[in-house]
């Protein structure tokens, strides 16, 4: 949902294009050998959207190493996660492969190659140490770095820190990994969490959810050590907030995608406000929702939406928790972060 080009403090534009060259490794013999496991004559491939470029290429690739019969097809469906599986096209072939996210849920339908970074991150942690005062320090990172997760916790302990990691819920694949809406992993006795990552937002998030903590971003990317201040983001927050507090039509939108449907809390809405009309939406964007004659809007699928892209929107996105403050069942100073748990 993210765009090019990092303000700091504004989620529209947290998105940091990459400044290393890397090689991707595509798995390809993995993906080849399910193939001829299953006789597959239908291949899907989908990728996140920094990535589609390479799709043409892989499906080369993949021609090259299987029999004539093999049809490869490209998703084009947006893709911003583990989450935003093309479930159409999962379900019209033989092998299904999702590239570039972990598994959120494991299945034998489908293939998840990851592709993790070859960045070398220890650069950047001799720069991060020195902001890292205390000697307990908690250690995460996105699932593009968790190939040197060890290595790195291995690399804090030889110079005296305990290092505090911890897999999060059943959403999160490995331990000490974040997403953009889960942050369970920093659930830790630590009062300072390194995050080890490109982009803002992640670690931003982070600090809303857990803000007795100082978050340290290490970025391995775009070389450069910062500390997570939510405070312009907040007002940001608040500010849409604000502008709800006189919407009388409410447009509830309930996400789709597979892994974003959060339905129970969009009927909680629902029941209680006889003004609230439930949307549903696949891809949720500004021009889908010019047409809807609302006040105000409730997201309740991907957080990202919301505090991405929420600016973009001609009328007040809220989250679930922001709509119950913006209506007056809960106070103000109650405001933070939205959060996935658990799977489909």
């Amino acid at each position: 949902m993210s765009q090019d080009g990092a303000t700091e403090g504004d989620l529209r534009n947290t998105g940091m294009s990459l400044k290393h060259d890397r090689e991707w490794d595509y798995e390809l013999d993995r993906i080849v050998e399910a193939i001829e496991e299953r006789d597959a004559t239908k291949v899907g491939l989908q990728f996140p959207e920094g990535l589609k470029r390479r799709g043409p290429a892989v499906a080369d690739d993949l021609r090259e190493l299987c029999d004539d019969d093999v049809t490869f097809m490209l998703s084009g469906q947006p893709c911003y996660g583990a989450c935003d599986l093309d479930t159409y096209l999962m379900r019209r072939t033989d092998v299904f492969v999702h590239f570039g996210h972990s598994p959120m849920k494991e299945s034998d339908n489908i293939i998840y190659v990851p592709l993790f970074s070859n960045v070398d991150p220890f650069p950047i942690l001799e720069e991060a140490v020195d902001e890292l005062p205390e000697e307990e320090v908690g250690l995460v990172t996105t699932a593009q770095h968790m190939n040197r997760f060890e290595e790195m916790v291995e690399w804090l302990e030889e110079r005296g820190y305990d290092v505090h990691t911890r897999r999060g819920d059943d959403r999160l694949t490995y331990e000490g990994q974040v997403l953009g809406c889960n942050y369970a992993s920093a659930d830790i006795d630590a009062d300072q969490v390194l995050y080890v990552g490109g982009g803002k937002f992640h670690p931003l998030g982070l600090a809303m959810e857990h803000p007795e903590k100082k978050v340290l971003i290490a970025d391995p990317v775009n070389n450069v050590v910062t500390v997570a201040d939510t405070e312009k983001f907040m007002k940001q927050r608040y500010g849409a907030v604000h502008r709800a507090m006189d919407a009388e039509k409410w447009g509830v939108i309930f996400c789709t995608k597979i892994g974003q449907g959060r339905m129970e809390i969009a009927e909680s809405i629902i029941e209680d406000n006889d003004d609230a009309y439930l949307i549903t939406m696949d891809e949720v964007t500004p021009d889908r929702l010019r047409n809807f004659d609302m006040d105000a809007f409730v997201n309740t699928g991907c957080p990202r939406i919301t505090t991405d892209d929420g600016p973009r929107f001609h009328k007040p996105m809220l989250t679930p928790q922001e709509y119950r403050i913006a209506v007056g069942d809960e106070p103000l100073d109650s405001l933070s972060f939205d959060t996935f748990h658990g799977t489909w």
